[in-house]
């Protein structure tokens, strides 16, 4: 990951750039891991977002409700109730 930012003058002049290079290899790897553990799980994990709109379920919730992962991408757990 790469994150650079511009250094100006006093006049506002771009004079030069600042940046930071950070190897993430082993944080990718590590959260490919965490989401090969969420997904395998012997319960039944799902994620909602602020609408409660499903965005994220693992095989346990998929086979819980009965849908496939397109499926699931419709539904909506507003209320604490699947509306498809």
């Amino acid at each position: 990951m790469l994150n650079a930012t511009t250094r100006r003058d006093e006049q506002g002049h771009v004079i030069g750039v600042v940046g930071i290079g950070q190897d993430i290899t082993g944080r990718i790897a590590q959260e490919r891991e965490y989401s090969k553990l969420i997904d395998t799980a012997n319960a039944p994990i799902f994620g909602v977002d602020t609408k409660g709109s499903v965005n994220v379920w693992n095989q346990c919730a998929r086979k819980l409700v009965g849908y496939n992962t397109d499926e699931g991408k419709q539904l909506n757990f507003a209320f604490g109730v699947f509306f498809f």
